[in-house]
């Protein structure tokens, strides 16, 4: 076994003996079909923390003669597949992560991976290696000897892409490479498998063709592997109940990613919040947030309107067909969304061509870059300041929080340009941003005799919180409000649902432009 070639099993038996281990081995069912066919190179391009390593790690153990894995996977899903015995530790593996390669080795990038794969087929293999052969042709050779066929794994294989566009010689290099090991007319003899992960979609540079005879799977569209990448819903039921997390909360906090239709949940941040029974943002913590400031900054025509619209639960049209697949070449609006959506900081919903933020723990991301960001003036006072707003209502401070409501209805109707009833609505549950990380926000709910105008709902492990209900009035009052709530039972829909109500009414007079809040306490 070595480093790079025929790695043993090890780091998927780390993930597989961790006290919380969601059963993939399915995937290489699927990645058996392919084996040594026209569809046997395969690009997973998914958003950071979304288990491309694992599935990675996984693929080393299962094929690699390196190891000897059937304890293993005993019991595991792919050990029911009638493909498990015939290919199981079978071909030679060949595993790269080109960020690491390329850490502290730009210059010299292609000199240092054929030493050290060189070095390491040497010590692995017992095979004499000629230095001046190319790595294709070396890898052909070793076939030729062996008849032991190649899985070809490269993990990160776009950095070089992302981070080094501005040095054509070698990305051009990089592509050449990729295209003697994958698709030249040696690997049509040797490889068995070519398997490459990133998180962009391939980019297409002018004539090179290196990697146009790969399968894409990506954030927009993973087709059959969907449920390979994520959580999917009755694996976080099955997980929630094992740890006694309430489900509803799990899913505000981490579900919302719809690929190829399905539901999936941030499988990483799913794992932190049962390990620590606790829900937090964790997958902001993994994150940079360098290219997320860099899009929300930019000043493309509608950009900021959409965002605030997604803030506000709102999906917005984006057409994805023209992002170049290139962080460093955005020129439109839609390839800002585009690229935030395989970055994971939008879901997509491909049935109607809609991107939207898919939960609260990307909500809270938005929330921290736009705090700080200078570019928003007053959208990022108002965000920052939301926790504040949430504390004042609960403690019946009703002028702080007609004062926080002003500035919030103010600064959305500058940046949508209407001024209505509606906008006062969207302005407020802008205001209480940070309302999701306790309550289930619901608008319009149908309610006693009518539809409460705003009704924030205390979720099952949210015990410090009570439940309030919003009336919005328009050249009224704030008192008008809070009868309407008594009178149309309002609180009706909430009786034994929680012991505490806040009874909220505000009211917006369009000549003064100013605000008034009413807050009454009840209990059920």
């Amino acid at each position: 076994m070595g480093t790079f070639i025929n790695p043993n099993n090890e780091a998927f038996a780390q993930a597989v003996n961790s006290r919380i281990y969601v059963d993939k081995t399915g995937l290489l069912g699927i990645l058996n079909e392919r084996l040594g066919t026209e569809d046997k190179c395969i690009s997973v391009s998914h958003a950071r923390r979304f288990g491309k390593s694992q599935a990675a790690e996984m693929i080393d153990a299962y094929y690699s003669c390196g190891c000897d894995s059937r304890e293993l996977f005993s019991g595991l899903k792919i050990e029911t597949f009638d493909s498990y015995e015939k290919y199981l530790n079978k071909y030679n593996v060949i595993h790269l992560d080109i960020s690491s390669l390329l850490d502290g080795h730009v210059d010299d990038f292609f000199v240092n991976l054929k030493r050290r794969l060189y070095k390491d087929i040497s010590r692995t293999l017992s095979y004499k290696v000629d230095n001046i052969q190319d790595i294709a042709e070396t890898i052909n050779d070793i076939y030729e000897e062996t008849g032991v066929k190649f899985v070809i794994i490269i993990d990160e294989w776009d950095c070089i892409i992302r981070n080094h566009s501005d040095r054509p010689d070698l990305v051009h290099g990089y592509l050449q490479l990729l295209h003697s090991i994958f698709k030249s007319r040696e690997s049509k003899n040797f490889l068995a498998l070519g398997y490459i992960t990133g998180i962009l979609p391939i980019k297409k540079i002018q004539d090179e063709s290196a990697l146009n005879n790969f399968r894409e799977y990506t954030m927009i569209d993973s087709k059959e592997l969907t449920s390979y990448f994520g959580f999917t819903q009755t694996e976080v039921e099955e997980l929630s109940s094992e740890y006694n997390m309430s489900l509803d909360s799990v899913k505000e906090w981490y579900n919302g990613y719809i690929i190829s239709g399905e539901r999936m949940y941030n499988p990483n941040s799913v794992y932190q919040a049962m390990l620590n029974h606790n829900l937090e943002p964790y997958w902001k913590n993994t994150s940079s947030f360098t290219w997320i400031n860099k899009f929300i900054a930019m000043n493309f025509e509608g950009l900021r309107e959409d965002i605030l619209a997604m803030l506000n639960g709102e999906e917005i049209n984006v057409d994805v067909s023209s992002f170049k697949n290139d962080l460093s070449e955005i020129g439109t609006k839609d390839e800002v969304f585009t690229a935030l959506i395989h970055l994971g900081y939008l879901g997509y919903r491909s049935d109607r061509e809609t991107a939207f933020i898919p939960n609260y723990e990307i909500k809270s991301a938005f929330k921290t870059v736009l705090s700080d960001s200078k570019a928003w003036g007053n959208i990022s006072r108002l965000i920052s300041g939301c926790d504040d707003l949430l504390k004042a209502t609960i403690a019946g401070n009703e002028k702080q929080v007609a004062e926080m409501l002003e500035l919030s209805h103010e600064t959305y109707t500058s940046v949508q340009r209407y001024n209505d009833e509606n906008s006062l609505g969207c302005a407020i549950t802008m205001a209480y941003f940070t309302a999701p990380a306790y309550y289930t926000v619901v608008r319009e709910l149908p309610t006693g005799k009518g539809f409460a105008d705003i009704v924030f709902l205390p979720r099952a492990d949210t015990t410090d919180k009570p439940a309030m209900v919003i009336e919005l009035k328009w050249n009224k009052s704030a008192d008008t409000a809070i009868k309407q709530i008594k009178d149309k039972r309002y609180t009706g829909k909430l009786t034994g649902y929680c012991k505490e109500i806040l009874l909220v009414g505000i009211n917006y007079d369009r000549d003064t432009k100013k605000h008034e809040c009413n807050i009454e306490r009840v209990y059920n």
